[in-house]
C-alpha cells in the first residue's frame, strides 16, 4: 500500500528528468496553459512546430520524434 502512494511521485520525477534530458533541442514555453492570444497562435501554428509544453504529452512527442528523425510511419 505504502509504495501505491509513491508511484506518481516517481513517475513524475522520472517523466521531468527525461524532458529535461531530451529538451535541449526543443523551445519551451513557460506555462503549461495557454491563454489568449498565445493560444489562438499556438492553435494556428502546425504542431511539428509548436514549443514544448510541460504535461503535453502527445504534441510533445511529436515533436521530439520529428526532432529525432523518425515518423509514425516506420513504427
Amino acid at each position: 500500500m505504502r509504495a501505491i502512494k509513491f508511484l506518481p511521485l516517481l513517475a513524475t520525477l522520472l517523466a521531468a528528468a527525461t524532458d529535461s534530458l531530451s529538451s535541449t533541442a526543443i523551445a519551451r514555453e513557460p506555462g503549461v496553459i495557454a491563454v489568449g492570444e498565445a493560444r489562438d497562435q499556438i492553435k494556428q501554428t502546425p504542431i511539428e512546430k509548436r514549443p514544448y509544453r510541460p504535461l503535453h504529452i502527445y504534441g510533445n512527442a511529436v515533436r521530439r520524434r520529428q526532432s529525432r528523425g523518425g515518423s509514425s510511419a516506420q513504427r
